[in-house]
């Protein structure tokens, strides 16, 4: 498993628990800014799942 993916998983959990705190706390800034770190590690699971797939 390639680093990227995991930082990716982790980037996706952050940015989840950061949206949910922006709109507890109706912060549209840190709403905006969990939905950018989840696009965020979307992209790099994307960019770990490709190179896993590069080595096999």
């Amino acid at each position: 498993m390639d680093e990227d993916r995991i930082k990716g998983a982790a980037n996706q959990a952050a940015g989840s628990v950061k949206e949910a705190a922006g709109k507890v706390m109706g912060d549209a800034k840190l709403q905006a800014d969990g939905k950018a770190q989840q696009v965020k590690g979307k992209v790099q699971n994307a960019v770990g799942s490709a190179k896993d797939e590069l080595r096999d």
